[in-house]
């Protein structure tokens, strides 16, 4: 066990280069005509098996535990749901309104937070992982409920929504493997023992849910790889509304949790809980209700290149902030 946990952590540690390597594959391979033609059969299927591995694992029957520590919840609940929203459509409207695609595609990627992975960078910050993945239920549920919203209300007013089409692909992208999950966890452990999922099932998934988003990461590029061929420098635009995004919404984390004298352990969670972002579900959304809009999906594969060096970063900034905590403290216990 100790052995495929450090291979998970190794992953995570290099996702973004393994996801720049799909990329890359994905260009390659979509120069073969047979693939390029096909390849977009793929991705929605392979995102709904990824996404099946991420519900399956999300804790739903510890949803009231989400609440016990109430001012956390309510605050990042409030960054994540209301702060980041409108920031994102803010920062969209100063810098990406000449592209409405990528527009769209960045408030997409703003407006869901991680449902998993970011517990690793937590970890990494020494912050409260427990209260961390205590709030995975609620995000999970509020951005599935709220994602529709949504995009009717902000992307609604860049472009042209049709609501039905936006409907049956949340219904089949989103609510299929979500059913899915919940199904397997009643019935898995009448047949397999209650802790067969626990024990045998989900330490495999990060492999399988990871392997599946590469699939159609690479899938995605070989059908649709030719429009940011030939626009290499469009994407470059998206870079400093994402860093300007992380920053000022780490520095509201910070501001916030000293405010309410939250431990640096609480505030480091409230960082990083609120700075992840799910590119993966909007992914999926992206490609079943903008079909026509492929630069809507390729800013939602850009994002976490940028992203997961970014959380590095911020980990070990929460890291040197710890340690001047802590001497500080020394210094005042010695005076």
């Amino acid at each position: 066990m100790q052995k495929e946990g450090s291979f998970i952590v190794s992953i995570e540690k290099y996702q973004s280069f393994i996801i720049l390597a799909s990329v890359a594959m994905g260009l390659i391979l979509g120069q073969v005509p047979f693939i390029h033609n096909y390849a977009a059969l793929l991705i929605v299927p392979f995102l709904m098996v990824m996404l099946y591995c991420i519900f399956l694992q999300v804790p739903l029957n510890q949803l009231r535990n989400s609440f016990r520590n109430w001012r956390f919840a309510a605050v990042s609940g409030s960054i994540n749901f209301i702060f980041n929203p409108l920031l994102a459509f803010v920062l969209g409207f100063l810098l990406l309104r000449d592209i409405p695609a990528l527009w769209i595609g960045f408030i997409m990627l703003m407006v869901t937070p991680c449902t998993d992975w970011y517990l690793l960078f937590t970890g990494i910050a020494k912050g409260n992982v427990p209260l961390s993945a205590s709030i995975l239920p609620m995000n999970l549920i509020l951005q599935l409920l709220l994602l529709p919203l949504y995009l009717l209300v902000f992307a609604g007013t860049i472009a042209t929504i049709d609501p039905v089409l936006l409907i049956e692909s949340v219904l089949l992208v989103l609510f299929i493997p979500f059913l899915m999950s919940l199904v397997s966890k009643a019935v898995a452990p009448k047949l397999k023992g209650e802790y067969w999922l626990e024990q045998k099932v989900f330490p495999r998934l990060d492999h399988v849910q990871f392997s599946f988003l590469n699939l159609a990461i690479i899938s995605m590029f070989a059908s649709q790889g030719e429009y940011l061929v030939q626009n290499p420098l469009l994407l470059l635009k998206l870079i400093p509304p994402i860093m300007l995004f992380f920053t000022i919404v780490f520095f509201v984390g910070q501001i916030v949790g000293r405010y309410l004298r939250f431990s640096y352990e609480d505030t480091a969670s409230l960082n990083l809980t609120t700075l992840a972002r799910n590119s993966p579900i909007v992914l999926a959304i992206a490609l079943t209700a903008f079909p026509e809009e492929p630069f809507i999906a390729l800013a939602l594969v850009i994002g976490p290149l940028i992203e997961l060096p970014v959380l590095g970063i911020i980990s070990h900034v929460l890291l040197r902030i710890r340690n001047r905590c802590a001497l500080m403290n020394t210094c005042q216990e010695d005076l």
